[in-house]
């Protein structure tokens, strides 16, 4: 017998076979059994639709412009500080930015363009291009380009028009490369991997953020820049982008994102404008909406761009007049209502910054920077000879670049580090597990061959619903909670194997799982979970523990919970944790050995969301998360080496 801490046992036992008084019940009987449904037609997706709904934050009433200064700088400083620097992102944003100029090409008539590299952090270089006007004297408005997810990057030719129009306009456009587009289309660039970097309690968005930042200092650095001329613009995830440094970098005096978000308000009702890893950032939504990003723009200048049949996402007549709506009332307190327009782009209409959206730009910097130096003509510069190929506009990048998954392994190579205090209070405030009363619905019962089925729809609070399936034969002898990755229809043979042995079975779906998961792209739903503040993993392993309190509750003792597959193997091992009283041991069928293990292998979050959990791996590997079991015991099934070796605490 091996121990897991000083007194947790375990137990190599495999819980097949056994005495047979439910052999007449075979597995694929039982698996029809489990697979009938207790909830009604997507009742999981209106539950979770109502739980992030209430918590996204609305607009503060203010009176007067003073007072919205204010209140936007409060908001401006919280979100840096509670959301985007924290952990090892408060020494990467001190860090000084180096930054490299490379080769200058030719561009056409009257620009050229220089190639440059800077670091985001230290060690992660992005490439990028200056567009110069070949003639420069005194100050000249600057323009951030930033864009979305297009695989040619810097090389799409709507944004090479953009840069090529503005340096023809007199002014100096930089043009980013955005992670996992273009030069930086590497696996080591996902998007999502930002979430491997919250599990280590460091602020992955910093990472978007700081690309950003470091782009405006360059910019600013520039000897004909003028600071009160700052511009950022972009499209689609480059909207996004625009949105999001604009408001919270107070040197930015210009903004026109394109197709690019929506308010989270916005996003629970329609689908198409869910974001993904990095527009949906831990927390965010804890202090603002991008409502309220919105209108901390004012009284800057503001084009908000949308388009009429957007195939893609935010289409202009959902996602604009609730952000129009908010942001108004705040630029008519700065007497300066002109400064927020809108645009809705018809021709094509769909998910573009095309021409018709491009002359909207070069129109509102033509109002908005009236001083010498600019073209105040909106009507775009033909340019089209002068696009050129990828090739052409690539720059040189060091061979050991770091990059977003090099990032995470490193920041997780000597985690975690022990909460001080009440190790099992710190699990609890990083899990944030949804602790409610359960009310129980008995539904159908049914006999067969002396096998009894009970169906139980349990209400948690006024939030959510928890199906159970109870079997049982007999006089039970004991109890277990089964869950399961594929949801409980998929645990037919272990029910079985319960059953056989004389227990009683609650095969459950908690959130995400089975019954309760979402059909597609389940893991944006995860990812608005955490924008406001609730952890997937906390509302999984506290349905979990109110599942086991309810059963105890009924029979007088505690059930031991039974999880198949690392997702629910570290849900039960945490529900276990924080639960000391109602779960009387946990069975574990294939569980991770190591929450690092997520990162060594680049694990897709899309795939297992709730272990991703913010701050988890900073303090709690899952064997300190099974210490916290201790006394009582873990059996460990099909569990890889690293499993044993961690799970046992060699």
């Amino acid at each position: 017998m091996t121990r897991l801490a000083p007194t947790l046992t375990l137990t190599l036992l495999l819980l097949l076979g056994g005495p047979t008084g439910a052999a007449d019940v075979d597995a694929a009987g039982l698996r029809a059994v489990l697979d009938r449904p207790l909830l009604a037609p997507g009742q999981t997706l209106v539950e979770v639709r109502a739980f992030v709904d209430a918590r996204i934050p609305d607009l503060p009433a203010v009176q007067s412009a003073d007072e919205w200064r204010a209140t936007a700088e409060r908001l401006r400083a919280d979100t840096l500080r509670t959301v985007i620097f924290r952990g090892q992102a408060a020494a990467w944003r001190d860090a000084t930015t180096r930054v490299e100029f490379l080769q200058t090409i030719a561009g056409g008539p009257g620009y050229h363009i220089r190639k440059l590299r800077f670091e985001a952090l230290p060690g992660l270089w992005i490439p990028a291009l200056l567009y110069e006007p070949d003639r420069l004297a005194g100050r000249v408005p600057v323009v951030l380009n930033v864009n979305g997810h297009d695989a040619k990057g810097k090389a799409a030719d709507y944004k090479q028009l953009r840069c090529i129009n503005q340096a023809k306009r007199g002014m100096i456009a930089l043009s980013l490369e955005w992670f996992g587009m273009g030069q930086l289309r590497t696996p080591g660039f996902g998007h999502g991997l930002i979430n491997a970097i919250d599990l280590c309690g460091t602020s992955g968005i910093a990472t978007h953020f700081l690309a950003l930042k470091r782009g405006i200092d360059l910019l600013l650095s520039h000897a004909h820049a003028d600071p009160r001329r700052l511009g950022v613009t972009g499209l689609s995830g480059g909207g996004w982008q625009t949105i999001f440094i604009s408001p919270l970098d107070p040197r930015v005096t210009f903004t026109n994102p394109v197709a690019g978000y929506s308010s989270f308000h916005t996003r629970v009702k329609y689908t198409s404008d869910l974001g993904d890893s990095e527009q949906t950032p831990c927390d965010l939504a804890t202090v603002v909406d991008y409502a309220h990003l919105t209108a901390m723009m004012a009284p800057h200048p503001t084009l908000l761009t949308f388009n009429a049949k957007d195939n893609c996402c935010f289409a202009a007549d959902h996602a604009l007049p609730p952000l129009v709506a908010a942001a108004a009332p705040i630029f008519r307190l700065f007497d300066r209502p002109g400064n927020l327009r809108s645009h809705i782009n018809h021709d094509p209409g769909d998910h573009n910054y095309g021409l018709d959206n491009r002359q909207a730009l070069y129109q509102m910097m033509a109002d908005a920077w009236t001083e010498g130096g600019t073209r105040s003509d909106p009507n775009e510069i033909p340019s089209d000879g002068e696009v050129k190929s990828a090739d052409q506009l690539a720059v040189d990048l060091p061979a050991d670049n770091i990059d977003l998954h090099r990032l995470a392994v490193d920041l997780a190579r000597d985690l975690p580090r022990a909460p001080r205090g009440d190790r099992r209070a710190a699990l609890r405030a990083i899990v944030r597990p949804c602790d409610e009363k359960v009310q129980a619905q008995r539904g159908a019962r049914d006999q067969t061959d002396g096998l009894i089925v009970t169906r139980w729809t349990l209400r948690l609070g006024r939030t959510w619903s928890v199906p159970v399936v109870e079997l049982c034969r007999g006089e039970p002898k004991g109890t277990v909670l089964v869950i399961a990755d594929g949801g409980r229809s998929s645990a037919a043979a272990e029910v079985k194997a319960q059953l056989d042995t004389g227990r009683r079975v609650l095969a459950v779906d908690p959130f995400y799982f089975g019954e309760c998961r979402f059909q597609e792209r389940g893991y944006l739903w995860a990812l608005l979970v955490g924008t406001v503040g609730e952890r997937p993993l906390g509302l999984q392993a506290g349905q979990v523990a109110a599942v086991a309190r309810w059963a105890e509750q009924r029979s007088g003792a505690s059930p031991t919970v039974v999880a198949i597959g690392p997702r629910t193997s570290t849900v039960a091992l945490v529900a276990a944790a924080l639960e000391e009283k109602a779960i009387a041991g946990v069975v574990l069928h294939e569980p991770l050995g190591s929450l690092k293990e997520l990162i060594e292998t680049s694990r897709d979050f899309a795939a297992s969301p709730e272990l991703f959990c913010f701050g988890l791996l900073a303090s709690f590997d899952l064997k300190q998360v099974a210490g916290l079991v201790a006394p009582r015991p873990v059996e460990l099934h099909r569990a890889s080496d690293r499993a044993r070796a961690e799970l046992a605490g060699r």
